[in-house]
């Protein structure tokens, strides 16, 4: 592009940046995470985003300069936390249910990590908006469901295997398609959940 372009990185300032709806924001940013899922990061283009949402490329280099800030911005603007609502009375069963909630949308993110991959190493941005998209959130809450066991007397606050049970949950989600070829699904996750995570807490 030339110097005047609407991406040029000195010559666009927050008084000529489009006005866009929240509602065509989102537009943006569900195309080019459905893209990354269906193609991979580095096949995905400013032209193509722009294509699909029928929309000037300049329109979305004047919001975001470049492709990892886009994609940053697209990440960070959908963080539904899934296990907020899980509140049974019940660690063992709050562990049930969430594994059946992992299951629904665990599919889904991990092609996206999968597509986003090398990326993600390389740019730290992007890596952090990967985090707080879609790891943060739901360790928080998962952990807010182990310290309710604990303030119920399920658990003991010091048992040895808390810490690790985020990293059970979402290990086996990412691994089981490399070891495996085969996604992890409800059925999977539940048997995971009886065979290894609960019996590690000392639950049943």
């Amino acid at each position: 592009m030339t110097s005047q372009d609407a991406d040029g990185p000195d010559t666009v300032v927050a008084s000529r940046r489009s006005k866009l709806t929240p509602e065509r924001e989102q537009e943006f940013f569900d195309a080019v995470i459905e893209q990354i899922r269906s193609c991979g990061y580095d096949a995905v283009t400013m032209d193509g985003v722009a294509a699909s949402t029928r929309c000037s490329k300049s329109t979305l280099y004047r919001q975001w300069k470049t492709k990892p800030q886009f994609v940053a911005a697209a990440l960070r603007s959908n963080r539904e936390v899934r296990f907020a609502g899980i509140d049974t009375g019940s660690l063992a069963e709050d562990l049930r249910e969430v594994a059946r909630a992992a299951a629904v949308w665990g599919t889904k993110d991990t092609s996206l990590l999968q597509a986003l991959g090398h990326a993600v190493m390389q740019d730290k941005e992007l890596q952090q908006a990967l985090r707080e998209a879609l790891v943060e959130p739901e360790i928080a809450a998962l952990e807010a469901i182990l310290r309710r066991g604990v303030e119920r007397g399920e658990i003991a606050a010091d048992h040895p295997a808390l810490p690790y049970v985020p990293a059970q949950m979402f290990g086996v989600q990412r691994v089981r398609p490399v070891l495996e070829g085969e996604y992890a699904d409800p059925d999977y996750l539940l048997r995971f959940v009886e065979a290894a995570v609960l019996p590690a807490l000392g639950l049943t």
